[in-house]
C-alpha cells in the first residue's frame, strides 16, 4: 500500500518495512557489542515501542530481561508537552545497566522523565535506543546512545506509532501527504 488513509488524514510510505529491519538489525548488533557481560534491563515503552522492542530483542542475543512501561504524552497529531504515567515500572533497577526502548525521540520530554525517574530509583547506568529521533524537534539536553533512524519533524505512523491509536499495526512507516 503507496497511500493509505486513517480517520481523517492521508498517508504515504515514507520508510519500507526492508529498511525498518535493516535499521533494527544493525542497532541490535551494536548493542550487542556494546553491553555483553552488563546483563542489561531492557524497557520497552508502550505502547508505541512494541514493534520495535519486539523486532530488536530477535536481534539482541546477550543475557538480558525485558519489562515494560506506558507512558503518554501525544494527542491527536502533537505532543501535549505533559508525559503521564500509565503503567510504572515493577521491577527494581537498583545497580541495573537499564536500556530505555522507546519509538521515537522528538521533543525529549519522556525521555527526560523515564531518565530522570531511572536515575532516582539506583539505575547504575541508563542507556537511550529509539527506533527514530527527529533531532529538529529536539527540546531537552539528552543523550540517545542507539538511533535506528533520523527523520525530518513530520507526523508519522506505522509500526508501532499511532495517529489516535490507528495505524501501529503497518508493517511500513507512512508520513502525512500535505
Amino acid at each position: 500500500m503507496d497511500q493509505i488513509t486513517i480517520k481523517d488524514k492521508n498517508f504515504k510510505v515514507f520508510i519500507s518495512s526492508d529498511q525498518i529491519q535493516e535499521a533494527v538489525a544493525k542497532v541490535g548488533q551494536q548493542i550487542n557489542k556494546d553491553m555483553a557481560g552488563k546483563n542489561p534491563l531492557f524497557i520497552c515503552v508502550l505502547n508505541g515501542a512494541f514493534m520495535f522492542a519486539g523486532d530488536l530483542m530477535k536481534v539482541v542475543d546477550i543475557p538480558s530481561e525485558l519489562t515494560f512501561v506506558k507512558l503518554s504524552s501525544y494527542q491527536g497529531l502533537t505532543t501535549t508537552g505533559v508525559v503521564k504515567e500509565v503503567i510504572g515500572l515493577s521491577e527494581s533497577v537498583v545497580g541495573r545497566n537499564v536500556v530505555v526502548v522507546e519509538d521515537i525521540v522528538d521533543t525529549g520530554y519522556t525521555m527526560q522523565r523515564i531518565m530522570d525517574s531511572l536515575s532516582a530509583k539506583g539505575a547504575a547506568s541508563i542507556k537511550v535506543c529509539t527506533f527514530l529521533q527527529k533531532p529538529d524537534a529536539l527540546k531537552c539536553n539528552i543523550q540517545v546512545d542507539y538511533v535506528a533512524m533520523k527523520i525530518p519533524n513530520d507526523f508519522i505512523v506505522g509500526y508501532g506509532l499511532d495517529y489516535d491509536g490507528y495505524g501501529r499495526n503497518l508493517k511500513d512507516i507512512y508520513t502525512i501527504v500535505k
